[in-house]
């Protein structure tokens, strides 16, 4: 048994076939510019956080759309698409989530010491592409979940090879944008890795400050935004969203 799964894993790790290159590239791109031919703005996630982001270039507070959820540090990371024109971000947003998904399974694969050119790492990244729903549905939205995907892996190579600070630095700055990986905070308390956690705490902190007092109500991720994530009451999003009440909903409780 053992020399089978050895045998297997063998195969795995030999280097892959030039043409499962080619066939990876070819897919990538062609999810890419469907999404690009597709969706102007880049996904309807994407297009919510460039509106918030053009809100604050008029002068307007990007809170008055209930449906951005995100932290005032997205505005500031939309602002540059804001100021492109739109059919350059049609296609840089899928490329660039793209990027990330590959970029958070590169580091996967560095983590576990798996070769880059390898079987495993070819099909594998083909197989998600072709086959994991949530892939696909991060490319088509635009979703900006797709930099904690790559956030996250990075993180954990980085306290692999014993650099915490770096890594502090790194979840920081994804929580930044979309708390997303607020959790992991709890690796460096339970590593009592104190200046990682003040980095990973810091980072956010600060941008969200910052970029709270450039807008024209500071306070209203937490006056408008915290109250409607809460209490859950919007029919668009009711189907994506994790609050409380559509959780709950979602288990059959009242």
């Amino acid at each position: 048994m053992n020399m089978g799964n050895s045998a297997v894993c063998g195969w795995l790790l030999r280097p892959a076939e030039s043409y499962v290159r080619w066939v990876l590239a070819v897919v990538l791109v062609a999810a890419v510019v469907r999404v690009g031919l597709a969706s102007p703005q880049g996904g309807m996630d994407n297009a919510i956080v460039v509106r918030a982001a053009e809100a604050w270039l008029d002068g307007r507070s990007p809170y008055a759309d209930r449906h951005f959820l995100y932290l005032p540090g997205a505005v500031l990371a939309a602002v540059p698409q804001a100021l492109l024109p739109a059919d350059v971000v049609r296609f840089l947003v899928p490329a660039g989530v793209t990027a990330g998904l590959v970029g958070g399974w590169v580091c996967a694969l560095r983590v576990y010491g798996v070769p880059l050119r390898s079987r495993f790492a070819g099909y594998g990244l083909l197989g998600l592409a072709l086959g994991f729903a949530p892939f696909g549905h991060l490319v088509q939205l635009g979703n900006w979940t797709a930099g904690s995907a790559l956030a996250l892996p990075c993180a954990l190579l980085l306290v692999c090879r014993g650099r915490w600070v770096a890594a502090g630095l790194v979840i920081g700055a994804a929580v930044a944008v979309k708390p997303l990986l607020a959790p992991v905070l709890l690796l460096f308390v339970f590593a009592r890795r104190w200046r990682a956690l003040a980095a990973a705490v810091g980072v956010p902190a600060l941008v969200s400050a910052v970029a709270a007092l450039a807008m024209p109500d500071p306070a209203g991720f937490f006056t408008r935004t915290l109250p409607f994530l809460l209490r859950g009451e919007d029919s668009f999003v009711r189907l994506y969203e994790a609050s409380p009440a559509a959780v709950l909903a979602r288990l059959g409780v009242p």
